[in-house]
């Protein structure tokens, strides 16, 4: 079954349970600050993980202990609910 790009309406619904991710030139987009290196590479190298066991990869860039973010779903042109998930799932890995 492909992917399927989700409405405004149902976006907005979900980031009520994700309050730091906004949608940002069409992409959930989120900003993580970590106090060092090696605890932003430990959060990526974790997504990592699971980002390729689901077979739904993050765009990202880091730099020191910064880590941004955008996911988005490109054979549905645009956020799915595998991007919801994984915006989900990243989050309770920071905490």
């Amino acid at each position: 079954m492909s992917p399927v790009a989700l409405d405004r309406a149902a976006i907005d619904t979900a980031l009520a349970e994700l309050p730091d991710w906004q949608v940002v030139d069409g992409k959930l987009h989120r900003e993580y600050a970590f106090p060092d290196f090696v605890h932003a590479f430990r959060f990526m190298s974790a997504v990592a993980l699971i980002a390729e066991a689901r077979n739904h990869h993050p765009e990202w860039f880091n730099v020191y202990g910064r880590v941004i973010v955008d996911l988005t779903t490109h054979d549905a042109g645009g956020i799915s609910q595998a991007d919801l998930d994984l915006a989900a799932t990243m989050e309770t890995l920071t905490g």
